[in-house]
């Protein structure tokens, strides 16, 4: 299964942020015990790499990505530490050119007609819609599907327990992300356990 089908398969693309990468693997096993087998670690902190590292050699049955990849320093190198994604809260066409190249799996931010016509010239079908919140939510992904017919996105910023299951009714929602599932503080904590219901509930809540 590539890429693509197991972000769908999940229903959720976890936003993991790690202060300590020895955090990963425990949190990594937490998301799929809970039916969550796909896991973003964002470059937002310092211990990005090697927790997609980690991840990606211990944790075979959970697809491990990059998320808040701005720059192509940052792309390289976590594919070099083994992630099979990249997500950017924007759209770069550098980061973009760049990994279709490489064949790497990518679903940069585009929230305007002009970001997804970029995107559309490299042949990519799935976008990141980002903040979802602030741009309109399933509203505005509607409206954008119009014109641009097959393509999906994955909604992140703003998607909730509450709302989810709208979400991910859509005909035009590929996943939805978000790091409610995962919150940094029970990483922090070790509160493994309560990761699992959270992905378990947030599934039920989806129709998964």
């Amino acid at each position: 299964m590539d890429v693509l089908k197991r972000m769908a398969a999940s229903g959720i693309v976890p936003v993991v942020v790690l202060e300590n990468a020895e955090d990963a693997v425990p949190a990594a096993r937490a998301l799929a015990a809970g039916g969550v087998d796909v896991m973003e670690i964002t470059f937002r902190t310092t211990a990005a790499p090697d927790a997609i590292r980690a991840v990606s050699n211990q944790c075979p049955e959970v697809l491990v990505g990059a998320g808040t990849v701005i720059n192509m320093e940052q792309c390289r190198l976590a594919v070099e530490c083994g992630a099979k994604f990249i997500v950017s809260p924007g759209y770069d066409n550098e980061i973009v050119s760049w990994c279709v190249e490489h064949g790497v799996t990518v679903t940069p931010g585009c929230v305007t007609p002009t970001d997804i016509m970029a995107a559309l010239k490299h042949g990519l079908k799935v976008l990141k819609f980002f903040p979802a919140n602030v741009y309109g939510g399933l509203a505005a992904i509607r409206s954008l599907a119009g014109p641009f017919v097959g393509l999906k996105f994955i909604p992140t910023g703003g998607v909730n327990s509450e709302n989810i299951g709208q979400f991910a009714a859509s005909p035009y929602v590929h996943a939805v992300g978000g790091s409610w599932i995962c919150p940094k503080a029970d990483i922090t904590a070790h509160n493994f356990e309560k990761i699992t219901a959270l992905c378990a509930e947030a599934r039920r809540a989806a129709g998964l």
